[in-house]
């Protein structure tokens, strides 16, 4: 068995750890990531476990491990899945509360790099401008710079992955309000939370109804004066438990990894069963959920918790053990579904003619979408709109050779498909280096790429925004995203690496060499 001591000397990066230890410079690697958050940290402990022999670096712009957990720091951040679902499947989750805090999760994560040797991999501090494939050379050269002196710096990798996400860490979407210069207190978007912000006492308005602002407004009710959600238009809230009671006492009499391994299978079926059941039978579904918002919110209008859409249009809002529905109950939140007239310079004027009184507004109005963290690709010198290509199986960039960008789900656990996503680029590689391959690209047919987004049917408004950053769907697999864990799990663990759609060459050959046979076409509903 190799040792997580072995596989930190054989993947040495020159780079310095957050303990602040040096280590020796290298700029050439087999496989470069681009991002140390939940995403880039699985696919190098999925490297360390499965291709200890490649010499692996992490380029990571932030100046800490966490990405996403690391960035957003506003009161009550948590995730918005279970823990035993969005944890890593190769490393339990150490807790039983089921929506973890965020200073939990980024712990999880920079713990999880530490144990599996990757943390010593990092170069914080590099923001990646753009990368271009040479194929006469056989790599990716990538151009950074150092943000604390703005140094150049080019790596070159054999196989470049990007771990980025899919929204602009620089700038969330702040809508522009009419008279929003008028007002006199604090504005604020949760992407950029002021550090010590003094809350205490004053009248909050949080504009939104998503994941966001149903965190913030229970986390800010209990000191401010009082907390108010305004929204042009309700999401579906549902209460889960904030404590998994049975798998604790579980814990009891059985080891950890099992009561684990039962819980993450008990929520992953319940998670798609609940999906599956809201896209069958919507109207049912949409029923039972008002039905159980309605004993939560008592006398309080249901108005304010009636979608138009329905369920799983949007993602599902979850709020551990109710507690945006208790703050409501006791009056030290409330919530306005109306649309904003304009800013006044003591609060909001609506379009009913009703004035919020605010020392601080609180704009929970979503992401700005971004692919590849807004650095440009380019290969052999023409540059690559990832709105114009597809992804095969999810992960690999057509047309682009050795190149995989890792995005998770949106109607589930984003870590589920991180998971599998990287256990199939370690597969890709360990099949390319048996067979004597150095590059691998993906081909589609010309008429199987739809104007459509790889984000799917979701109706959320950063995906409709930003529809036109995200690589494209395609007609049939493995060109179409399906968002399907059942169906992603059998294509990217258990498939042949082999298709038909895969253009495979050996070092200084010209032609492909692409097996025979026809690509996969099969179809299969979300």
């Amino acid at each position: 068995m190799t040792s997580n001591a072995d596989v930190g000397s054989r993947l040495e990066c020159g780079c310095r750890s957050q303990s602040g230890r040096r280590h020796p410079m290298n700029t050439e690697y087999d496989v470069l990531i681009i991002g140390a958050g939940i995403s880039g940290i699985g696919m190098a402990c999925h490297l360390a476990s499965k291709c200890p022999d490649k010499r692996v670096a992490i380029v990571e712009r932030r100046n800490a491990i966490g990405g996403t957990w690391d960035l957003f720091r506003y009161p009550g951040i948590r995730s918005d899945s279970d823990m035993f679902s969005f944890g890593y499947a190769f490393r339990r989750w150490h807790d039983y509360k089921v929506l973890a805090d965020g200073p939990s999760i980024r712990q999880y994560i920079a713990d999880t790099a530490r144990e599996h040797g990757v943390d010593r991999l990092i170069r914080f501090g590099i923001t990646v401008d753009g990368a271009s494939w040479s194929t006469a050379q056989r790599h990716w050269i990538v151009s950074a710079r150092k943000d604390d002196t703005g140094e150049t710096l080019n790596f070159t990798c054999t196989f470049l992955v990007s771990c980025t996400g899919y929204y602009n860490h620089d700038q969330g979407y702040l809508p522009h309000f009419q008279g929003q210069e008028r007002f006199k207190g604090q504005r604020i978007h949760p992407q950029h939370w002021p550090e010590n912000l003094d809350y205490r006492g004053k009248r909050v308005v949080v504009i939104g109804s998503g994941a966001t602002a149903v965190t913030l407004v229970p986390a800010m009710a209990g000191m401010a004066a009082h907390v108010t959600m305004l929204q042009r238009s309700p999401s579906y809230i549902f209460s889960v438990p904030a404590y998994d009671k049975i798998s604790a006492a579980l814990d009891r009499v059985l080891p950890s990894q099992w009561v684990y391994a039962m819980a993450r299978w008990r929520n992953i079926r319940l998670q798609r069963l609940i999906y599956k059941a809201a896209k069958r039978w919507p109207r049912r579904i949409r029923s039972r959920l008002l039905a159980h918002v309605e004993k939560q919110v008592g006398g309080t209008n249901m108005r304010h918790f009636t979608p138009a859409y329905n369920p799983w249009d949007e993602r599902l809002c979850a709020v551990p053990d109710g507690d945006l529905f208790t703050v409501i109950r006791e009056g030290k939140a409330s919530v306005v579904t109306d649309r904003i007239e304009t800013f006044t310079e003591n609060g909001i004027l609506l379009a009913s003619g009703k004035v919020l009184d605010a020392d601080i507004v609180v704009s929970a109005t979503g992401l700005q979408l971004q692919s590849l963290g807004g650095m440009s690709l380019r290969v052999d010198g023409k540059q690559i709109k990832v709105s114009d290509v597809m992804t095969y199986k999810g992960v690999l960039l057509q047309d682009v050779p050795n190149f995989a960008y890792l995005f998770g789900y949106t109607n589930a656990p984003w870590t589920l498909k991180i998971d599998m996503a990287a256990a199939y680029v370690c597969r890709l590689i360990q099949h390319m280096d048996t067979e004597g391959f150095d590059t691998v690209k993906a081909r589609a047919p010309s008429s199987e790429m739809l104007d459509e987004s790889i984000m799917g049917s979701l109706q959320s408004g950063y995906v409709q925004r930003g529809q036109d950053v995200l690589p494209r769907q395609g007609r049939t697999l493995p060109w179409r995203v399906l968002h399907n864990f059942e169906a992603d799990r059998e294509m990217l663990l258990k498939d042949a690496i082999v298709d038909s759609a895969l253009e495979f060459t050996r070092p200084g050959a010209r032609a492909a060499a692409s097996p025979s046979g026809h690509a996969n076409k099969r179809a299969v509903s979300a």
